[in-house]
């Protein structure tokens, strides 16, 4: 993905490069610690289902820091975005205002996958129970009695997911409403595209691979938990006038 403007300037702002910085340094840290020690921090720091014996409250925060320490990719396309689209966002809505904007849409995130996992949960008791249930209350009295075909902890504990993907499409989503028409050329996209529809046709994969339900290991609905913080963000600071309403660019 390429620019089809030089104007923004080269230079990485402070807070997209500490960003950077944090990332990379935690998924290092969780590299050397998994072929060291055999321990995976992100059994700590991620984020994991409520329920879970292993979630931790700070996990919605630390979750965003950390990655698949065994996925090369994973880190280097969230960090290539952050690096390539990151530091236009800083600029235009300043340094606190851009570092409140990604914590938020990582928070946002972190939110919709927790409700993912929780209307997974229900699903996989109707499935499990056996014979007829009335309500949750049934359903939990079925579990107590040994009537259910898994143990909760161990499928709770296994809910967990890391990645600064939430924030980023956040970011992304910034992107296109504040610049919605400088050009992008996307592989393998043969023409430029603008930035509005660029993000529109990413926000649409995303809705599609949820629904579907491909199991490829990416918490597609998570990504739209940041795009949905994105826009309520983007939003209220353009009707507060903090953010011009025609866009910065």
């Amino acid at each position: 993905m390429q620019f089809n403007n030089r104007s923004f300037g080269p230079s990485v702002p402070p807070v997209t490069m500490h960003l950077l910085a944090i990332n990379i340094l935690m998924w290092l840290a969780t590299f050397v610690s998994l072929k060291v020690w055999g321990r995976d921090f992100n059994e700590i720091l991620g984020l994991h289902f409520w329920k879970a014996s292993n979630f931790m409250p700070w996990q919605f925060i630390t979750y965003m820091f950390m990655h698949d320490s065994t996925n090369f990719y994973h880190i280097f396309f969230n960090m290539f975005s952050l690096w390539m689209f990151g530091g236009l966002i800083e600029r235009a809505l300043g340094a606190k205002r851009y570092l409140l904007y990604y914590i938020v849409c990582g928070l946002g995130a972190a939110l919709v996958q927790e409700l993912v996992w929780q209307l997974s949960w229900q699903n996989m008791l109707m499935s499990s129970v056996r014979g007829p249930v009335a309500n949750v209350n049934d359903l939990i009295n079925a579990i107590n009695a040994g009537q259910a075909d898994f143990t909760m902890d161990q499928f709770f504990n296994s809910m967990v997911t890391v990645g600064a993907s939430g924030a980023v499409f956040g970011i992304l989503l910034a992107f296109g409403m504040l610049f919605p028409n400088v050009k992008l050329f996307i592989i393998p996209i043969p023409f430029p595209v603008k930035a509005k529809w660029a993000v529109l046709g990413y926000g649409v994969l995303e809705l599609f691979f949820g629904i579907s339900g491909v199991m490829d290991h990416v918490a597609h609905f998570a990504h739209l938990g940041g795009i949905i913080a994105g826009i309520i963000m983007i939003l209220y600071w353009k009707h507060t006038g903090i953010i011009r309403r025609n866009g910065i660019y």
